[in-house]
């Protein structure tokens, strides 16, 4: 089939459960989200089409916080290495990932300290919460910024997913009890799920992450893993119990009542919303191109004329004043391009329109439209006088339905295993593993280090909700189990 220019049409070519790489690749590039194009390797353009979405899911996420008592800020891009050094375990968890900036100007002119890009805004924030937080009534001190960071990360990139820059919001909070740090903790899982499925659609399992696997100065993580459908996860919002370990080598302290001194306990909260973007265009999509959430889709309907000789000046009034009529509540395009209906039709699909309505002299005889939803390809004739009702309905539920459809159940992606010939072959199934371990402490370290290498897998760790799997020794080393942790591949 080709348009009325003779172009072919073309629409995603790989299928999405044959080869998801090269159908993500396709769907990025064809949809127009993201161009790989810019002359440093890790760092890519986002396209409008994306950015509109992407500013949407800031909005949505800032509004949240805001809400639970959060306040903006912005910080500088670039830490001082004096600062980043304070605590230890957070430079040697950083360290290899920071891009360093240690001269400027034409001449290059040496600075007097190195600077580090921000990998992340700890060991800048915390210095300054030192001068900011004095008194038990500053307390509780919840503050966010939405900014770019910047990490050398060594394994092959991908839009959204991985990259050397990506896009983020960064909570830092400040408590005058560890009680109250904890329940922040929970504050963020509970804000996590909210975003992810009841907005984004995208299913997800929180997991208190393993000690060798933790945030660098972190007591605790809790990682929220995407469930991608294919046995594979991947890593999205994460929230870290710092406890007093930034707080002491940063000066982070107040004074109570009684007036004695006391430093603060912290947490952290990271939603990468580039890498969430990246997780609910690959997740939600199919063959035809992108699936998206009613309010997050850069334009949320489009009118396509359909045309016959003799009757084209009806359907185009018909169409234009449908535009006009819904342009006041909806992102709405009326599409009078010289292209076939059918490459309209392509095009729409691959972008991800939610709804697509079509007009013809057929339709206008019997006063009614066509109406087609993305997400699951119905076809639904409305009346005229009826059209705006039902578009609001239809609205309405939309990002309901694709939850209800596309939300998975963890228990059916996992599988009990006791033994790692059995773990292996799950694995190899496209399964999540549950299994026995010694513990998630850092003495099981050498115990996930044989699972990584036998199974290719990675223990994720322990669901933070409650466990009803019971083992009695552990996979890895065959010592009596503490717990159960799952294992799976991830992006």
């Amino acid at each position: 089939m080709v348009n009325k220019k003779n172009t072919p049409i073309t629409g995603i070519t790989v299928s999405k459960n044959e080869d998801f790489s090269a159908w993500y690749t396709e769907l990025v590039k064809k949809a127009e989200l993201a161009d790989i194009r810019y002359n440093v390797k890790g760092f890519v353009v986002y396209m409008p089409w994306a950015t509109i979405t992407i500013k949407k899911m800031y909005r949505k996420y800032e509004d949240l916080l805001d809400k639970n008592g959060h306040m903006p800020l912005v910080m500088p891009s670039v830490i001082p290495e004096s600062n980043f050094n304070l605590e230890a375990d957070h430079v040697k968890g950083f360290a290899p990932e920071v891009f360093w900036v240690s001269e400027a100007g034409s001449e290059g002119e040496k600075l007097a300290e190195r600077l580090a890009l921000r990998p992340t805004s700890e060991t800048a924030l915390y210095k300054m919460y030192s001068y900011w937080i004095r008194s038990y009534n500053d307390l509780p001190f919840k503050r966010y910024q939405s900014c770019q960071v910047w990490r050398y990360e060594g394994k092959m990139t991908r839009p959204f997913f991985r990259g050397r820059e990506f896009h983020w919001i960064e909570a830092h909070n400040c408590f005058a009890t560890e009680e109250e740090a904890i329940n922040q903790v929970k504050e963020d899982m509970e804000m996590t799920y909210t975003m992810l499925q009841d907005e984004f659609c995208i299913p997800i399992i929180f997991f208190e992450r393993p000690q060798w696997d933790k945030f660098s100065g972190a007591v605790s993580t809790y990682a929220a893993d995407a469930l991608m459908g294919s046995g594979k996860v991947l890593q999205l919002p994460s929230t870290h119990l710092l406890g007093q370990n930034f707080a002491i080598p940063f000066n982070v302290k107040y004074v109570d009542k009684d007036g004695e001194e006391k430093y603060c306990f912290q947490t952290c909260y990271g939603p990468a919303i580039s890498r969430i973007y990246g997780a609910m265009i690959a997740y939600l999509g199919d063959d035809k191109g992108l699936i998206l959430p009613f309010d997050l889709a850069p334009l949320q309907i489009v009118i396509i004329p359909i045309l016959i000789k003799n009757k084209e000046e009806i359907v185009l009034n018909k169409c234009k004043k449908l535009f006009e009529d819904l342009k006041e509540k909806y992102l709405v395009k009326f599409d009078d391009s010289e292209d076939s209906p059918g490459s309209k039709f392509y095009k729409w699909e691959l972008k991800g329109v939610p709804l697509r309505i079509e007009i013809g002299p057929r339709d206008i005889e019997k006063n009614q439209v066509v109406i087609i939803k993305r997400h699951d390809g119905k076809k639904l004739f409305i009346k005229e006088n009826e059209l705006e009702k039902n578009i609001d309905k239809i609205a309405n539920n939309y990002t309901r339905e694709l939850k209800e459809k596309e939300l998975l159940d963890f228990e059916e992606q996992i599988e009990i295993c006791y033994e790692k010939d059995s773990a292996k072959k799950a694995i190899e199934n496209g399964k999540i593993v549950c299994c026995g371990f010694c513990s998630i402490d850092m003495k099981a370290y050498p115990c996930a280090e044989k699972i990584e290498k036998e199974l290719g897998a990675f223990v994720r760790g322990k669901k933070v909700t409650d466990e009803k799997h019971e083992f009695s020794t552990c996979i890895g080393c065959g010592e009596p189990a503490t717990c159960a942790v799952y294992i799976a591949k991830s992006y």
